[in-house]
């Protein structure tokens, strides 16, 4: 469609009445949020998986919201369904504006995903480093990949590919908490609420956004839920929260989609109760053991979520505690063949995750915990990751 123009006379230096001095498009917004409220594009509710537990853990359950099962194949289907909610609302995203996105997979595909139906130009300004098969996602939509140069901070190169195109930058890592419905009672919260009642939500942060709205919507409905937020290796999110420091910054994360080399306006530091640092090792691990158990081969931020979930059962294990953990099944492992199923890509990257797949393993067959006795950290990287 066609940027609307004005048609009104251009103000005169020193008038104080002005009117329809911006484009009326009144009418393609409604026709747009129209089609967001209709039930074949709004974000689907998806399955509560129970994870078997061993005998041990007696008095514990652990459950995974399959969202990988959303029509653009993650979570973050719902952050883009909100985003273009808030942008067409708010009088950001015009008729006929391009969008941008700073993002390395799945926020880009759910973007395009949503762009398509809608019929808006999509651009996503992905790593260098960024798979084909992610990128070809992308094009599948009918969306142009843009890739930045190797350390090149992918919001500054999004943010400057709009303002030259004169296009809108979607900015999923500011907008994330503004624009999720926290207040609805449609929404992964209180799905999730509706059907088992967590002690703990456990999951990664990318924009925050998810964990935000979770704790907003446990605090305004005054439930018990508390939220623990598991960061990855060379993240800013945990020593900003812990230090109360929103400056912190780090190298990035190797765990696709989750940890920030920078702290986000969408991490807000009172909402998350608890969090835990996770080996990349741990993480890939995880993801492989929970494969045998889910039925689904899940992504490494899945794998991130499930190792913050086995630690807070030892807790609740050591201090002869009962309750329900749930996580999230972000993505499926088809989108990471070539990365964190791919054993020599793996080893490139320092990331020895078989030395975590016994102690895994162990836990869920018996409630027994035992850390590998022999582990290296993956290198320290030289270079920023923007790995989102």
């Amino acid at each position: 469609m066609s940027l609307t123009k004005s048609t009104a006379t251009p103000p005169r230096e020193g008038e104080e009445d002005i009117s329809d001095l911006y484009p009326e498009d009144r009418g393609w917004v409604t026709e747009c949020l129209s089609r967001l409220r209709d039930q074949r594009l709004q974000p689907k509710k998806t399955r509560l998986i129970e994870f078997p537990l061993p005998a041990a853990l007696d008095g514990m359950k652990l459950f995974v919201k399959n969202e990988s099962a959303q029509p653009s194949g993650s979570h973050k289907h719902r952050l883009a369904h909100a985003l273009f909610t808030n942008a067409l609302a708010s009088g950001c995203l015009r008729d006929g504006t391009p969008v941008f996105e700073a993002s390395s997979g799945s926020t880009a595909i759910s973007e395009a995903w949503y762009s398509n139906e809608l019929g808006i130009k999509f651009n996503a300004v992905m790593p260098s480093g960024t798979s084909e098969e992610k990128q070809q996602a992308v094009r599948d939509l009918k969306g142009n990949v843009i890739l930045a140069t190797a350390g090149e901070d992918l919001v500054t190169v999004a943010r400057r590919q709009a303002e030259q195109s004169n296009g809108h930058f979607m900015d999923q890592f500011t907008y994330a908490e503004r624009a999720y419905d926290w207040r609805s009672e449609h929404g992964l919260a209180p799905e999730l609420c509706r059907e088992v009642e967590p002690d703990w939500f456990v999951m990664g942060a990318g924009t925050g956004g998810t964990v935000t709205s979770v704790g907003r919507y446990a605090r305004y409905t005054n439930r018990k839920l508390r939220v623990c937020a598991t960061d990855p290796e060379n993240s800013a999110f945990l020593p900003g929260w812990r230090d109360h420091d929103r400056t912190a910054t780090d190298k990035g994360s190797r765990i696709e989609g989750i940890g920030r080399p920078r702290m986000e306006p969408s991490f807000l530091f009172p909402l998350v109760n608890r969090m835990i640092r996770v080996h990349d090792a741990a993480s890939v691990a995880t993801m492989r053991v929970a494969a045998q158990y889910l039925g689904i081969e899940p992504g490494p931020s899945t794998g991130t979520g499930l190792f913050g979930a086995v630690q807070i059962l030892l807790g609740m294990q050591a201090n002869r505690q009962r309750g329900t953990i749930a996580t999230v099944l972000c993505d499926a492992g088809s989108r990471y063949t070539a990365e964190y199923y791919n054993d020599d890509w793996l080893d490139k990257k320092g990331i020895d995750y078989r030395a975590w797949m016994e102690p895994v393993e162990r836990f869920f067959k018996s409630g027994e915990w035992q850390p590998p006795v022999n582990f290296s950290p993956a290198p320290r990287p030289s270079a920023t990751l923007w790995n989102m």
